[in-house]
């Protein structure tokens, strides 16, 4: 009995495993991916610019016209909140008041025009 409950168990965790987005993958425009509120987002941070582009699980274009974005930089020198611009098409735009160095934490904020909404953390 213990051996067919192990079996179906690991049978349920490696389906749940499959059917999962790859998390911190690289996207087209050199940044790390992740999904949040049914898209996915890539950041980009160089310097003190800061740029998400926002895609659909095949990694199309998706017009960010009624959506907002929104995030907060946590790092060594401390925090700060920033509102994202539209840049584009499929693009949002800010600029953090110093550079953006290693060990910062970027949580984006995203709500779709649809009015869904999710968090998720990236790590610089």
């Amino acid at each position: 009995m213990k051996f067919v409950v192990a079996f179906v168990l690991g049978i349920v965790f490696s389906t749940m495993a499959i059917a999962q987005h790859s998390h911190g993958a690289k996207g087209p425009n050199g940044g790390e991916t992740q999904d949040v509120a049914g898209v996915e987002v890539e950041l980009v941070a160089a310097g003190n610019a800061v740029t998400l582009y926002v895609a659909d699980e095949a990694h199309k274009p998706v017009s960010v016209k009624g959506y907002s974005a929104s995030i907060l930089i946590a790092g060594p020198a401390g925090q700060e909140s920033l509102t994202l611009e539209p840049a584009g098409d499929n693009i949002f735009k800010g600029a953090a008041k110093a550079a953006i160095g290693p060990g910062t934490t970027i949580t984006v904020m995203l709500k779709t025009a649809a009015g869904k909404s999710g968090q998720v953390r990236f790590k610089k």
